[in-house]
């Protein structure tokens, strides 16, 4: 039940003739460069990069002051 050789002959030539050997070139490095790309844009984002800055907002360092407090409401005086 599956497809001779020279069934995929014929489909190969049909596809020729439709689009054009300089169309399937294209269509095949576009298609080609594409798959690269994506290639790179998923091993770069395994990889952070070396010169790279920490996100803004998040700090590592140690120390620091504590400031203890009670919070007064002002709200509860008017009810």
């Amino acid at each position: 039940m599956g497809f001779s050789i020279w069934e995929l002959l014929i489909v190969l030539v049909i596809v020729v003739l439709l689009f054009g050997t300089r169309k399937l070139r294209n269509m095949g490095g576009d298609l080609g460069a594409a798959i690269r790309s994506f290639r790179q844009a998923m091993n770069s984002q395994d990889k952070p990069e070396e010169g790279a800055e920490p996100a803004a907002g998040v700090t590592h360092e140690k120390g620091g002051q504590v400031i203890e407090g009670e919070k007064q409401d002002q709200d509860a005086s008017k009810v």
